[in-house]
């Protein structure tokens, strides 16, 4: 006789038995996501093939363009993920054939290096990595009962934890890999690494609390006039979000082609080393766990003191921070243009803007919107804040699409492409300020009570 799965959390003061298996499997698919992304427009630059095994490598501006529409599909697909998750598969089942799916991509990408292999080595990861994003989190608050919920918030602490590590580990390591063995080595290590993340959870299966799915009484609950009604309520405040993340998701594209053109070189007491464009981007996971602290405990106390900070503004400042970032890579490029050539540190201040922007953008949204849920719509809520990154990459992709020139370089080159994207973001504010005081915050359906979890981040920091 088949043994059961556990739906109902166990009776305990300790850490659900199911915590570590979540863990690990979230730490090795972070390794794999974005080691893959970080390496995506190096690769479409530079080792892409054609059929024939010649190099046939795509533009800067048409390789930015592909980064995007796959950053794009990615979060677009939770939507779907979430569906079939809380009304058909439950959170388990979903994550792990899924997960089998995303294997399969990662396999794709490490063996066939043409573009046929890249489009369906994408397309597969979109879909699994689409399937997985708003059922994880989630996965760690059911694990949880009365007796131990004083322990979810050390829980999430260590998923955001090994969010962090597999992203900083695989982001310094896979670019190395690309260049010193080339892109089969480079995008095998992810896969293998992706194939033990779903092991891992598999293993966890009698462990984990699995919640059934509710079938067409979810359909009843979600899409009735009052959940429809918050899903547009929150869409006026994520419509400009997706303008923070049109800008962000570029740290991963075009600031690393930026990054390509610049001195990559250092010399430390003698110590002499050379970083690659795509390892660069490492310095926001760094940034991330020291800006939250310093945010949470002195940044936001001292805007306090001078005017009430709610999330809403906090939202509305880091698009003017997102903004003033990109102000700087502007400068970064105009110096490039005059062949003054600044060194690679002078991505940093850009780095710190763009990710104290993340900070106050980023994980306020998603505890906003975990905050605004009931507790059947808090997935759906998940994914279409997912949307709205998304959105951002479909911006940022149309405009490379609609200012490309025959010869596959864009109109708007050098700092002129910084600058519309800083305007975007600074300006869009002026418009943001009266939708966000109009706006008025609920309390979830029923009042839901349904304490808020820790706010979490999935960008490489990072949704």
């Amino acid at each position: 006789m088949a043994k059961a799965f556990l739906t109902s959390p166990i009776q305990t003061d300790k850490m659900p038995p199911g915590i570590p298996y979540i863990v690990g499997n979230e730490a090795a698919e972070r390794f794999n996501y974005y080691g893959m992304r970080a390496i995506l427009v190096v690769f479409m630059t530079q080792y892409l093939m054609d059929r024939s095994g010649a190099l046939a490598p795509m533009t800067d501006n048409q390789a930015a363009f592909w980064f995007h529409i796959f950053n794009f599909a990615n979060y677009a697909l939770p939507v779907v993920g979430a569906i079939v998750a809380d009304a058909f598969w439950g959170k388990y089942r979903t994550i792990f054939w899924i997960s089998l799916v995303y294997c399969l991509g990662s396999i794709v990408l490490a063996v066939d290096h043409t573009r046929f292999g890249l489009a369906a080595g994408l397309a597969l990861i979109a879909i699994g990595s689409g399937g997985i994003k708003p059922c994880v989190s989630a996965n760690v608050g059911d694990q949880f009962g009365p007796q131990n919920q004083h322990l979810m918030s050390r829980a999430f602490g260590w998923f955001y934890f090994s969010i962090n590590a597999g992203s900083f580990v695989s982001i310094g390591l896979v670019p190395w890999l690309l260049e010193r063995h080339g892109p089969m080595l480079a995008f095998g290590v992810p896969a293998i690494l992706m194939i033990a993340a779903t092991a891992v959870f598999w293993a966890g299966r009698y462990k984990f609390t699995h919640v059934p799915p509710t079938g067409r009484e979810y359909f009843r609950r979600t899409f009735n006039k009052q959940g429809l009604s918050l899903l547009l309520r929150l869409s006026t405040i994520f419509v400009f979000v997706a303008i923070f993340w049109s800008l962000w998701d570029q740290t991963g594209g075009e600031w690393v082609l930026q990054a390509e053109k610049m001195d990559r070189k250092f010399d430390l007491f003698g110590w002499k080393f050379e970083v690659l464009s795509s390892q660069v981007q490492a310095v926001n996971a760094i940034l991330v766990l020291i800006f939250i602290p310093l945010f949470q405990y002195w940044v936001y106390p001292a805007i306090d003191r001078v005017f009430k900070l709610t999330p809403l503004r906090k939202i509305g400042l880091g698009l003017l921070v997102a903004g003033s970032a990109f102000l700087v890579s502007a400068w970064i490029e105009s110096q490039l243009t005059a062949k003054l050539v600044p060194h690679v540190i002078w991505q940093l201040p850009a780095y710190a803007l763009i990710t104290a922007a993340e900070v106050m953008v980023s994980i306020t949204c998603l505890e906003f919107a975990y905050t605004q849920a009931p507790r059947h719509m808090k997935a759906m809520v998940q994914a279409l804040y997912l949307l709205s990154i998304a959105s951002g990459n479909l911006i940022t992709a149309l405009v490379h699409l609609f200012t490309e020139n025959p010869d596959g370089t864009s109109k708007l080159h050098g700092a002129s492409f910084y600058l519309f994207f800083s305007a975007l973001s600074i300006g869009c504010v002026a418009v943001y300020v009266f939708v966000a005081k109009a706006y008025k915050p609920a309390p979830a359906e029923g009042g839901d009570s349904t304490p808020p979890a820790p706010p979490l981040t999935d960008a490489p920091q990072g949704t």
